[in-house]
């Protein structure tokens, strides 16, 4: 029975993930949380880890007290996510944190040649170079969770890389999907919230509603496919019944389709490369109707054109891009900007910050914490117009 460190375990998909490690008897090595110590302290007392790490400083000490009578050590702040990373008893580390603070501890895990079951897309849009260049290094599995990179790695699974002509991502097309520039300019938090097909966490779900996110989706498949970006593709499919397809150079197709569940390639990325029955409800053909493709409305969804544009740059710029859309998307669900506005903050923060093109990591990361800036520095000028 190997063992798994679930960092970011409270959230959508570290919750989904214990579930399928309870059921696939996986032992279950390390946890943590930010500011959730109620649930991180059910999961401790379920899943007995022996590392529990709170990265809210803060949080850590109250935490300790509430689990003093488990056998579990209680850490807290980077160097905890680092630390549970990095223990000997996991073999594989899902990285289900939000943001930039996946970093240090991905690279952590990578440096002892662990499988990285990867959800946290951060890493890679904004440092994917040096990441797949370190996992390279040090013979470390990067196993994709976001349920288009795990179609894709399935379909190119024992394929010549020689025959690929295309990556298609496909994209539901979000809450707003067949909505014009103009019936977009009022829409509100709560309509953003309103995935059609996955239940994921707030920032997640405006950035699927912005197709933001498709466009991340884009710059990591860059890096963890090796692909350059004029090979990557994005349709509408709004059934999210095919997850991802591969066109070849003879123009055939292949195609992964299941459920839009993110229990699937969770359990994929953890048993790889075997399969195990799942709890996934099976797809029934026979009942499933039309499956219908559009293009993407670039228009009335620019955040996405500007995503894939910067796709191919090399430096800080993608780290810019997602730092500033963080920093949008937070403004925006607190009601202090319009939809519109976060392409316009991303836009203004990637024209005004100078691209490093050959950076550290530490460059990258402050590349985004500069953005961050900005974008809150300066919403009152290139924001709230309205």
């Amino acid at each position: 029975m190997h063992g798994i460190s679930v960092l970011g375990s409270t959230g959508s998909i570290g919750r989904q993930t214990l579930s399928v490690a309870e059921r696939l008897g996986l032992r279950v090595c390390a946890l943590t949380a930010n500011k959730n110590i109620a649930l991180l302290e059910e999961q401790v007392r379920k899943f007995k880890p022996a590392i529990a790490a709170v990265y809210n400083v803060g949080f850590a000490q109250d935490f300790a007290v509430r689990v003093r009578d488990c056998d579990v050590r209680v850490v807290s702040g980077m160097d905890g996510l680092i630390e549970a990373a990095r223990t000997r008893d996991a073999d594989t580390v899902v990285t289900a944190v939000v943001g930039m603070v996946g970093l240090y501890p991905t690279l952590a895990a990578i440096g002892q040649g662990k499988r990285i079951a990867l959800v946290n897309k951060e890493p890679l849009v904004c440092a994917g170079e040096l990441v797949m260049k370190s996992a390279k290094e040090h013979g470390a599995e990067i196993i994709p969770v976001d349920s288009e990179h795990s179609a894709a790695f399935q379909c190119l699974l024992g394929e010549n890389w020689n025959s690929v002509k295309k990556l298609i991502l496909t994209a539901s097309g979000g809450p707003f999907r067949g909505m014009s520039h103009d019936q977009l300019q009022g829409v509100t938090p709560g309509m953003a919230l309103r995935h059609p097909n996955w239940s994921m966490g707030r920032k997640i779900s405006v950035d699927s509603a912005t197709l933001m996110n498709k466009g991340l989706e884009v710059i990591e498949a860059v890096h963890l496919f090796g692909i350059p970006p004029e090979k990557i593709s994005v349709v509408v499919h709004p059934e999210s019944i095919i997850h991802s397809m591969i066109e070849f150079i003879d123009n055939s197709l292949t195609a992964q389709l299941s459920q839009p569940d993110m229990r699937l390639p969770i359990q994929f990325a953890l048993t790889y490369p075997h399969r195990k029955p799942s709890a996934v409800k099976e797809l029934d053909l026979t009942t499933l109707g039309a499956l219908t493709f559009e293009e993407p409305d670039y228009d009335a969804f620019p955040c996405l054109r500007l995503a894939i544009e910067t796709a191919g740059i090399h430096g800080t710029v993608c780290s810019v891009l997602n730092g500033a859309n963080e920093a949008a998307v937070k403004l925006f669900l607190r009601g202090e900007i319009g939809f519109y506005d976060i392409f316009e903050s991303v836009k203004a923060a990637l024209d005004n910050i100078e691209n490093i093109t050959n950076p550290s990591i530490d460059d990258i990361i402050e590349a985004g914490e500069d953005a961050k800036r900005f974008v809150n520095n300066a919403k009152n000028t290139y924001m709230m117009k309205g």
